[in-house]
C-alpha cells in the first residue's frame, strides 16, 4: 500500500516556495504515485549495515555506493571528518579509507571490471581512478564547467568494452563524454533540452553487456537508451526524478527515484527504488526506502541504499 500522505506532503508546501517549484514537486510526486501504485512491493526485508558508531557519526551524506565481486562495499561520503572513500565489508567493518583533500563535492563511485575504483566530483569535474587499496592510478580533468567553482560538473561514470569509459557531465552541462582507459578524450554528445538525445541533468549512467547505454535524465523524469556511439534508441518516461541506476544480478535495472521535501518538512527526502525489466522498460516492483536514494547498489539479490538513522549516516540493506 502506498502511503496516503505522499501527495499531501507535496500539496502542503510552504507558501514561500516558488510556484514553479511547487508545480515541479507536484508533478514529480504524481509521476511516482502513478508509477508504483500498481506494482507489487519487492520481497525484501530492511536492515541496516552494522557500521561502527564512531564511523557512522563521522560521516556525512553518503553520495554513492559501489560493490565489488569480493564483497567489499565502497561508500563515497561528503562529511569533513571522515575520508571521502570508505571500504567496508558485509558486516560493516571498516577495511580502509582514503581521499582527503582530493575532492570538492564527491558524487559517484563505481568499480570497473578489473576491480579498480573510480570516482566523480560534481564541482571540480575531476574523474579519479584508484586501486582497491586507494592508490591513485589516473586523473581526468573533464573541464568545460559553465560555472567554475560551483556544482557544475560530472555526475557518474560507466565502462564499456575494450576499456571505453563514459562520463555523464550532468550539472551545468548536458553531455556524455567518452574517454579511453588511459584518459584520452574520444568524443562527446548530448545537448540541453527535452527531446531525444537531449538532457536536463544526466545524473546516472550504466552500460549493459550488449553495449546499450542507459542514462537517468533526472529533471526530464526519464531513462534514455543509446548505442555506444550515442545513437538514440528510445526512452522510458514517468520516473519522477531518477537519480541512480544499477543492474541487478538477475539482469534487471534498479532505478532510484524520489523528491526532496521543502525546508521544515520531514523526511528530507521521500524515495523509492523501482525494479525495471530492461528488455521492455516495464516496472516490475518497488521498494520504499524512506530517505535519500542518491546512493544505491545491488548485492546478493538485495539492495543497498545510503541514508541516515537518527540523524547519523547509515547504509540500509534490503535483503531477500
Amino acid at each position: 500500500m502506498i502511503r496516503a500522505g505522499i501527495l499531501l506532503l507535496v500539496l502542503a508546501l510552504p507558501l514561500q516556495a516558488s510556484a514553479q517549484n511547487v508545480e515541479e514537486d507536484r508533478k514529480t510526486a504524481a509521476e511516482i504515485v502513478a508509477l508504483i501504485a500498481p506494482l507489487p512491493k519487492l520481497p525484501l526485508k530492511s536492515t541496516d549495515l552494522a557500521l561502527a558508531p564512531e564511523l557512522a557519526r563521522s560521516m556525512g551524506m553518503i553520495s554513492s555506493i559501489a560493490t565489488d565481486p569480493s564483497g567489499v562495499f565502497y561508500l563515497l561520503q561528503r562529511g569533513p571528518s571522515a575520508d571521502p572513500v570508505i571500504a567496508v565489508d558485509h558486516t560493516g567493518k571498516r577495511l580502509r579509507s582514503w581521499g582527503k583533500g582530493l575532492f570538492t563535492v564527491p558524487h559517484a563511485v563505481r568499480v570497473d571490471g578489473n576491480g579498480d575504483v573510480w570516482t566523480t566530483d560534481s564541482v571540480s569535474s575531476v574523474i579519479t581512478k584508484f586501486t582497491p587499496a586507494g592508490e591513485k592510478l589516473l586523473e581526468i580533468s573533464v573541464g568545460g564547467q559553465p560555472r567554475p567553482g560551483k556544482v557544475s560538473g560530472t555526475t557518474d561514470i560507466a565502462f564499456g568494452p575494450q576499456g571505453r569509459v563514459f562520463i555523464a557531465d550532468g550539472y551545468g552541462n548536458a553531455r556524455i563524454l567518452e574517454y579511453t582507459s588511459d584518459g584520452k578524450n574520444v568524443r562527446e554528445w548530448g545537448t540541453p533540452g527535452t527531446g531525444p538525445g537531449q538532457f536536463r541533468v544526466p545524473h546516472s549512467i550504466i552500460i549493459d553487456k550488449d553495449g546499450t547505454i542507459y542514462i537517468a535524465d533526472r529533471e526530464n523524469g526519464r531513462i534514455e537508451r543509446f548505442t555506444l556511439e550515442g545513437k538514440f534508441l528510445g526512452e522510458w518516461t514517468g520516473f519522477g526524478k531518477p537519480m541512480t541506476l544499477v543492474f541487478t544480478n538477475d539482469g534487471a535495472i534498479l532505478v532510484a527515484t524520489g523528491y526532496r521535501n521543502p525546508p521544515g518538512q520531514s523526511p528530507d527526502w521521500v524515495a523509492w527504488v523501482v525494479k525495471v525489466d530492461k528488455a521492455t522498460g516495464k516496472p516490475l516492483g518497488y521498494l520504499e526506502v524512506g530517505d535519500d536514494a542518491h546512493a544505491q547498489a545491488a548485492v546478493d539479490g538485495g539492495i543497498l541504499t545510503g541514508g541516515e538513522t537518527g540523524k547519523v549516516s547509515a547504509v540500509h540493506w534490503f535483503r531477500p
